[in-house]
């Protein structure tokens, strides 16, 4: 996968906005308020930093060299990826859990507003 690819896929899902808080490479995606996804679109091969489950994490670790504790993150649940290697649909679904698990630590109010907009 690309950076479009990736940027378009989180695009699609509800309520995520795009923005460069930290520097100019960084892109940062959130789901109302919190980060979900972290890109560096310089860095080649792409990488990006996903929120998984602390267990399937470490499944992940052990099983590809591509996938570390994210730097400057809480290393139990982001990861590093480093998107060269990995099959597509392991990256989307990394993807789709990290937009769950923080969509899922929202208020119920911030919920309510991204699924009724």
């Amino acid at each position: 996968m690309d950076a479009n690819q990736v940027l378009d896929y989180c695009l699609a899902k509800k309520g995520v906005t795009e923005s460069f808080p930290f520097d100019n490479e960084t892109l940062v995606l959130k789901v109302g308020i919190k980060i979900f996804l972290l890109m560096s679109l310089e860095r080649q091969p792409l990488s990006i930093n996903v929120k998984t489950d602390p267990e399937w994490s470490q499944e992940l670790r052990e099983q590809h060299p591509q996938i570390t504790g994210a730097f400057h993150m809480n290393k139990t649940h982001w990861n590093s990826v480093s998107l060269d290697g990995l099959k597509r649909d392991l990256v989307l679904k990394m993807i789709d859990q990290s937009y769950d698990l923080v969509f899922k630590s929202l208020t119920k109010k911030a919920k309510e507003e991204i699924l009724n907009s």
